[in-house]
């Protein structure tokens, strides 16, 4: 009998060993193909496309992220940008990424308001193509610029200089963006003759306005101010609610006696639709630490916004809200573009 027992016993232990094996076996691959996990992401270089090319203020505000991010996770992040056609490109890269969370977009609003109403087609569908992560900042937008040897200082000035010639032009950083839209809606009420002549960057139409191939021209508030200070332009007005803390000295579009230009300008983060929803939780909490980060909130108040970095349930009812807001100006400024 203790012959026959041995013999069954021996198979009972190599089987013991076995399943012991197998069960190893089976976390581990499930580690490996769940990177998902808090303690798994990242786990290999993370991409950040932003809005604009190289060297603009979205691109520079991205890059402060990045450092803030690299820290934190111990991964390279890779600041990538694909500028041109008011940021489609850019989202369009994004909206294409795989749904694992190694692809962000940090962009202003014009990719996922502004682009879809004045676009009947785009490559993307801001609403389903993407998860909102944080709304990082909200601002003033752009502010109304001059050379500093323009013949008016203010709305008025420039008003009653409009009056005496046929036509003023005014530059931006591209057609169908806030500032485009402002610069419509401020030809529509007090400068009528304006003429838009949109630029790849806001810096190329800066220099043309200081060398007087240009009457006007947007700016962010934060340039604005760099600028101003360096005696290369003026400032005329500034939309939003109230004064931009870093120009508290130039009175708003309201304050001047022209409505219509409250609307505020945000800074926000995405990822392509249908990540694990532990990637898209860490990435929030990452990029609601690296925003507390000094040099990242001190980049973002000299552009002229506020931190603010919310979650993703807020940051889409804003979205939500400033688009029927954004419809409105479109309707007001009377702009429209053909694809």
């Amino acid at each position: 009998m203790s012959c026959i027992r041995r013999a069954w016993q021996v198979p009972v232990r190599v089987a013991a060993r076995g399943l012991a094996a197998a069960s190893l076996a089976l976390l581990a691959a499930a580690a490996h193909a769940q990177p998902s996990g808090a303690g798994g992401f990242p786990s290999r270089p993370v991409r950040i496309i932003p809005y604009g090319p190289g060297g603009s203020p979205v691109d520079l505000l991205a890059r402060a992220y990045a450092e803030q991010l690299r820290q934190a996770w111990g991964q390279p992040v890779v600041v990538d940008p694909k500028p041109g056609a008011s940021g489609i490109l850019a989202a369009d890269a994004v909206a294409k990424s795989p749904a694992d969370g190694y692809t962000l977009l940090i962009t202003l609003q014009t990719t996922h308001i502004n682009n879809p109403i004045l676009h009947d087609k785009l490559p993307y569908d801001a609403s389903r193509d993407f998860q909102p992560l944080s709304q990082l900042a909200i601002g003033s937008g752009p502010v109304l610029v001059a050379a500093p040897s323009a013949p008016y200082s203010n709305l008025a000035e420039l008003a009653e200089h409009a009056r005496k010639h046929s036509s003023l032009t005014y530059g931006t950083w591209g057609t169908g963006t806030i500032a485009h839209l402002f610069g419509e809606l401020l030809k529509r009420e007090a400068v009528p003759g304006l003429i838009h002549v949109p630029y790849k960057t806001e810096s190329i139409a800066h220099q043309d306005m200081e060398a007087g191939r240009l009457d006007l021209a947007w700016a962010n508030p934060g340039t604005a101010r760099n600028m101003s200070q360096a005696g290369k332009m003026k400032v005329l007005g500034v939309p939003g609610r109230q004064r931009a803390p870093i120009l508290s000295a130039v009175p708003t579009f309201l304050e001047q006696g022209l409505k219509g230009f409250e609307l505020e300008g945000w800074i926000g983060a995405y990822a392509p639709a249908g990540i694990p929803p532990a990637v898209r939780d860490k990435l929030v909490s990452s990029l609601q630490a690296a925003t507390r980060a000094d040099d990242v909130s001190k980049r973002i108040i000299d552009l002229g916004f506020q931190p603010v970095a919310n979650g993703p349930d807020e940051f889409t009812a804003n979205a939500r809200a400033d688009y029927a807001r954004f419809r409105q100006l479109v309707d007001a400024a009377g702009v429209t573009l053909k694809n």
